[in-house]
């Protein structure tokens, strides 16, 4: 059976579709591959790859990557799953092409305040709503 391609995709490519991606291709790496990209690539965000390490996952060399070079080199997807939260909905890339467009929204990392603990908690609780939704969807296909 080939794979389901999936694209994530959020306005840096510095966090959510980061995690995402490698949720993606962790859980369900038998059905589908998943890639990230973003609008303004940005460096991945330390504390994303702090909480990621928690679970087993090193994204420290992760690069950020442009929506716009993966469509001048012409890929398709069988999805394109925007991960940005409500507030720059309008900011958030489309990916162009025949594909299933979805929007699975979650809280931004960069707005995240407080101290390092409480910066932490919070983005435990991004991290799991990301696996949580990805185990869903996995499930209903």
């Amino acid at each position: 059976m080939e794979k389901k391609k999936v694209l994530f995709v959020c306005v840096h490519n510095s966090g959510r579709s980061q995690m995402a991606e490698a949720l993606l291709n962790h859980l369900g790496g038998d059905r589908f591959f998943a890639e990230s990209a973003g609008l303004k690539p940005a460096v991945i965000n330390p504390l994303v790859v702090e909480v990621m390490q928690e679970i087993g996952f090193d994204l420290s060399m992760n690069k950020a990557k442009s929506v716009f070079e993966f469509f001048k080199q012409g890929k398709l997807y069988d999805f394109v799953i925007t991960v940005c939260d409500e507030s720059s909905g309008n900011t958030c890339p489309v990916f162009p092409g025949i594909t299933r467009r979805l929007h699975w929204s979650f809280d931004d990392p960069q707005s995240l305040t407080g101290t390092h603990e409480e910066k932490i908690m919070s983005l435990r609780l991004i991290r799991d709503c990301i696996r949580d939704k990805i185990q869903s969807w996995i499930k209903d296909l």
